[in-house]
């Protein structure tokens, strides 16, 4: 079989590359000679005519990962031909693997998105070094837990959470796994080196009280004071109100829906919302218009966040994402049950929406110990 790299021009002044297995010659069910071929798209694409220094880098590192995965389906096929390690694996580089892997989870958001963090983080740790599998042993594995622990970042900076290092070292770890089924390694490296383990998730929210100081409160900018209510009320992520827009906010006689696709999960939703939240909104504009215009991510926007709760009076450290928990335990405290809280925030799996119901279940322990101590005999 021959196995080649081939591109295809498109009408969008591009080229899609892809991969032809040729198997030779048959005979169809006609009697007809064809010829056998297979073909595997890429996703990759180059520019035809590249028109600054940016197209022609954004092309050759296009042609160098299109080539690294040939490089890695004739291995397979030589592999499974021969029942020999192909020695041109170990010349393949450890990122352009893992990054074929993560491309294997794009229809999975939520996976996607952790992969590819994870990926960035590696990048980080890897540097302009070219590690190969050649170069992939245990120090390399236990360099990148230590690279977690002392030197990697989130986006403000700050080190990264028990949670962030396990979902970031344990994706990590499944492509060693993988290389190693794969025959890319002689050993399976994910268990030469001890993962982290999971933290016990703190998640910050307002109660009743502090919610109806909070609204009483004065706050510097009033389309964020709109949109934490909002979220507070609906349990909407950031993300999905900062996109938010009026053709995804339906008006009905019998009350309001938003009809809008989770940017974390790509989730379709259809979720109700009552007319308190939905004067939140204000007046209706155009349909493709942001309902939320002038809500912005950053540093200064969460200052004023802990700024506007210390004038309410509240010293916990509230961020935009605990307007989210916050209507997760109200509803629960109000009677509604776990499998209705589950599908209002979106989530896939019940579990995730249970540590809200130990939270409501810490609360009623510790207000069984709220009435004072009576004197009194006990007689039985």
């Amino acid at each position: 079989m021959k196995i080649k790299l081939k591109k295809k021009k498109l009408a969008t002044a591009k080229y899609s590359l892809y991969i032809e297995y040729y198997k030779g010659k048959v005979i169809d069910k006609n009697g007809k000679q064809i010829h056998n071929r297979e073909f595997e798209y890429l996703k990759e694409y180059l520019y035809i005519e590249p028109k600054n220094s940016s197209e022609k880098r954004e092309n050759e590192e296009t042609l160098l990962r299109a080539e690294q995965i040939l490089s890695i389906r004739r291995a397979e096929y030589a592999q499974g031909k021969y029942g020999i390690k192909d020695r041109s694996k170990d010349k393949l580089l450890f990122i352009t693997y893992y990054d074929k892997l993560k491309e294997e989870r794009y229809e999975s958001k939520g996976n996607y998105d952790n992969w590819d963090a994870a990926q960035n983080h590696l990048e980080d740790y890897i540097g302009k070094r070219k590690i190969t599998f050649e170069d992939v042993d245990e120090d390399f594995v236990l360099g990148f837990k230590k690279f977690l622990n002392h030197k990697s970042r989130t986006k403000s900076n700050t080190p990264l959470s028990q949670n962030s290092k396990y979902t970031y070292y344990n994706k990590f770890k499944a492509a060693l796994r993988q290389a190693f089924d794969d025959g890319y390694t002689r050993r399976n490296f994910a268990t030469t080196v001890k993962g982290y383990a999971q933290g016990e998730t703190s998640r910050e929210y307002l109660t009743h009280e502090e919610l109806q100081g909070l609204a009483k409160a004065k706050c510097k900018h009033q389309i964020l004071k709109n949109a934490f209510l909002f979220s507070c009320l609906t349990g909407l992520r950031w993300s999905d109100i900062n996109k938010l827009n009026w053709a995804e906010v339906r008006d009905h006689e019998e009350g309001s829906q938003l009809i809008f696709k989770q940017k974390k999960t790509a989730g379709q939703e259809y979720q109700y919302i009552s007319d308190q939240a939905r004067n939140l909104l204000g007046k209706r504009r155009k349909e493709n218009d942001r309902v939320f215009q002038g809500l912005k991510y950053g540093a200064h926007f969460n200052a004023e966040i802990l700024r506007w709760c210390m004038r309410a009076g509240i010293t916990k450290h509230i961020t935009f994402h605990s307007a989210r928990h916050t209507h997760a335990v109200l509803l629960l405290e109000n009677g509604a049950d776990i499998y209705t809280v589950s599908k209002v925030l979106g989530h896939k799996e019940i579990r995730t929406t249970q540590v809200y119901a130990k939270i409501v279940d810490k609360k009623k322990k510790e207000a069984a110990y709220l009435i004072p101590e009576i004197e009194m005999d006990y007689e039985f």
